[in-house]
């Protein structure tokens, strides 16, 4: 199993890409997707968009794992993460990869069961995982990555749940 991680952000969005085997996880590809604030809001989300797709076709990916974010302070700057997470959606739906979307809180809680972590134990932990010399950076890569793992280590969760689902509505369906 193949899980693109993706940190949304306009200035920087981080990319990290996991292969999950019987063994371990594997982190295969990391990148950081950068713009420049002294190019048009809509060229830098055509980059964003651009490089993302471009990162897509080297791999053949399973999955994909974005941050989901809420704000509540600044409006402007939730306006600015909505259109860049518009942006790479649209371009992992046009390549037909599922699509799961976390919270920082969930992202937290799922690798280290703590949902109040710090940014530097949630990287320790990516570089435990993934078994690395250092760190990941940027901080905006790191933070792909470990969204990949996240959707790693929830993904058998999320498919049991969906396993018995089927088994209940086939049981109910019979029952009719």
């Amino acid at each position: 199993m193949i899980t693109i991680g993706i940190d949304p952000g306009i200035e920087k969005t981080g990319i990290g890409i996991v292969e999950k085997n019987k063994q371990k996880s594997n982190l295969i590809y990391q990148y950081l997707i950068k713009t420049s604030p002294k190019v048009s809001h809509g060229e830098r989300l055509k980059i964003i968009y651009d490089d993302l797709c471009d990162v897509i076709s080297l791999f053949s990916i399973d999955y994909a794992s974005i941050e989901k974010v809420f704000f509540a302070k600044n409006v402007k700057t939730a306006s600015i993460i909505s259109e860049v997470r518009g942006v790479l959606i649209l371009a992992l739906q046009q390549n037909n990869i599922p699509i799961y979307q976390y919270t920082p809180l969930q992202v937290k809680q799922a690798l280290t069961g703590y949902g109040k972590a710090t940014k530097r134990q949630i990287q320790e932990l990516v570089k435990l995982l993934l078994d690395l010399k250092e760190i990941p950076k940027p901080d905006d890569v790191a933070d792909g990555i470990a969204l990949a793992i996240t959707h790693i280590n929830t993904f058998k969760t999320i498919s049991r749940i969906k396993d018995k689902k089927n088994y209940f509505d086939d049981y109910m369906a019979f029952r009719r």
